[in-house]
């Protein structure tokens, strides 16, 4: 994950949307203002660090240490949170939680053995929440789904980086977290869906494909300046105005054993 990843942490915490203070608030409200939450795959801190502030602690686990290390800069003043180092391997190593909360890091895991493990591991009353995009168009393995994705997939095409990687990383089994969670112990969902318009520019646009693990400055090496250079020029060539619109739709999937 470290080198899928390396060098895209500073974009990921920059230009990665958030999933919104509503979100956030729902999290919190699920979880209690007393709880221990375990943030599995936690990133730059996308979702521990708005949490830490709601709840009691959070435990923000990932393997990447250039991830824990943006988000012990982000988190400077927040106290209640321990960055480890770890993935899903380490899940009875940890420290105890009473819930544990996955953002787009569950896409990455087998999902059904970390489940089966959680049920083994959470207390009773112990909830799995997931927090991602919506059933919609609009994530980079469908290119096409928002206006800039098409120009970003060309330029992509050209730097020989391949969308489709990510796609068959993502997507391995073909089910959809909904459908993983049914099969599960943790099968009793709820979804609440929060949405909210973003307006990207063309620093934006380039700053979100360097957090991709296919387009990561790891990745591109010393072609990095030339993509930058590269997916900037045809951005605005597409779009002069350099201004892109996106309706962010987001899902907090709440499931407890039945």
């Amino acid at each position: 994950m470290e080198d899928l990843f390396g060098g895209a942490a500073p974009y990921y915490a920059r230009y990665r949307p958030g999933y919104g203070q509503a979100a956030m608030e729902h999290l919190a409200e699920t979880f209690g203002e007393d709880s221990r939450v375990l943030d599995l795959g936690c990133g730059p801190g996308t979702i521990a660090i708005p949490l830490a502030r709601r709840v009691r602690a959070v435990l923000a686990v990932d393997p990447a240490r250039e991830m824990l290390a943006e988000g012990r800069r982000l988190a400077e003043g927040v106290a209640n949170i321990a960055w480890l180092q770890g993935d899903s391997t380490v899940l009875r190593r940890l420290p105890p939680f009473e819930h544990v909360v996955m953002g787009r890091s569950f896409h990455w895991m087998d999902r059904g053995s970390v489940l089966a493990e959680l049920d083994e591991l959470l207390p009773a009353g112990g909830a799995v929440a997931l927090v991602g995009p919506a059933r919609q168009r609009g994530e980079p393995w469908q290119p096409d789904a928002q206006p800039w994705q098409p120009v970003e997939r060309r330029v992509c095409e050209e730097f020989g980086l391949d969308i489709r990687t990510a796609a068959d990383s993502f997507h391995a089994t073909g089910e959809h977290h909904h459908d993983v969670l049914a099969a599960s112990p943790f099968c009793r969902v709820e979804s609440r869906v929060f949405s909210r318009r973003l307006v990207w520019d063309v620093d934006g646009l380039v700053g979100l494909q360097l957090s991709y693990s296919y387009s990561s400055p790891a990745r591109l090496g010393d072609r990095l300046p030339a993509f930058v250079e590269t997916l900037r020029r045809a951005l605005l060539a597409d779009n002069p105005a350099g201004r892109w619109e996106q309706e962010l739709v987001s899902e907090v999937l709440v499931a407890r054993r039945r």
